[in-house]
């Protein structure tokens, strides 16, 4: 269902804003990882905007590129707030860059989605230690949701990366199943929320079935140790909230994160292409503009996946553009 290395197309601005305004009036969120790389310019980014005294402005770039991403995505997802809780500064900031219609969606920070934090020195004293805040409701809405509410109609999918669990954290999925059960039951209705796990064992109909009870999206995340993502699309039940789902296009599943940054950096060219995965993403996109009724589906590739998310999103949208489906015009 993909299109062969060799005509893998070049990503077109004109094509893709028009075609990703189109899927956004209908539902579907179609964007990328973040989005600050320079190795983007020239696809995405012009050069003159980013130019100071005839040479590259790094700090121009990170001030300035949103504004134009936003010109050609209606979405993107937003990877820093899982380091961080978001400040009002930094939200304010992001949502005057973009027009309105324009959906963030965000990684939940990893001070409730961590049960114990890891030994990396950005935590500090705490590497190592029991998180006391794993799961904490009260604190997730302070420190995250009622920041976001000023910007309700900007926000997408919030999204709760779990990493991965060892046996000291649980010994049996059904006991993460059963603390997220509960924390689940304290949440405020009426955002879209979304799961990422990274242990391929949970994978189980008692987590779908727990995600369903509460309407919350199973996110099907392409990564080095989970099952592949078709796998996960076809899994009895994980469609687990009628409204809306999520899904990751971040790695080919046994390739290491730091493997795929020194092999694909700039990441101005696909150099890895997945046609199996490409056709998922197809399907994705084809379930919502098929559905009679109202859904939402937030979707974004990685530029460690194939090697540059331009180049993914631009053999996806050929791909959908031959499928002769007509997507209404943006209201």
């Amino acid at each position: 269902m993909s299109l062969p290395p060799d005509l893998t197309p070049t990503f077109e601005r004109d094509f893709a804003a028009d075609l990703l305004a189109r899927l956004a009036a209908r539902g579907v969120y179609l964007g990328t990882s973040s989005w600050k790389y320079p190795g983007w310019r020239g696809l995405l980014y012009s050069d003159d905007r980013y130019t100071y005294r005839g040479k590259f402005s790094e700090t121009r770039f990170e001030k300035n590129c949103l504004s134009e991403y936003a010109s050609v995505f209606r979405s993107v997802g937003v990877d820093a707030a899982y380091y961080s809780f978001p400040s009002e500064k930094y939200l304010a900031g992001l949502m005057a860059d973009v027009p309105e219609g324009f959906r963030f969606s965000f990684k939940v920070t990893d001070d409730i989605t961590l049960k114990r934090f890891p030994h990396l020195d950005r935590f500090g004293t705490r590497k190592g230690t029991v998180n006391p805040h794993f799961l904490d409701a009260a604190l997730f809405h302070d420190a995250f949701l009622a920041r976001c509410a000023p910007y309700r109609d900007k926000v997408g999918l919030l999204m709760f990366e779990f990493s991965h669990f060892h046996a000291t954290d649980y010994t049996r999925g059904r006991d993460f199943v059963a603390d997220l059960d509960l924390f689940l039951g304290q949440l405020p209705t009426g955002w879209d929320y979304g799961i990422e796990i990274r242990n391929r064992s949970f994978i189980h109909p008692d987590y779908f079935d727990v995600l369903a009870k509460h309407r919350v999206a199973h996110v099907y995340s392409s990564w080095e140790a989970m099952p592949p993502i078709d796998e996960q699309w076809i899994a009895p039940g994980s469609r687990t909230n009628p409204e809306c789902f999520g899904a990751r296009f971040l790695l080919r599943p046994g390739r290491r994160y730091q493997q795929a940054v020194d092999q694909f950096a700039p990441y101005d060219r696909v150099q890895d292409p997945n046609p199996i995965a490409r056709g998922i993403l197809l399907d994705m996109i084809l379930a919502v503009l098929r559905e009679a009724r109202t859904q939402r589906a937030y979707l974004y590739i990685n530029n460690r996946f194939e090697g540059s998310a331009l180049g993914t999103l631009a053999a996806v949208l050929h791909l959908l553009q031959r499928e002769r489906i007509h997507i209404h015009p943006p209201l």
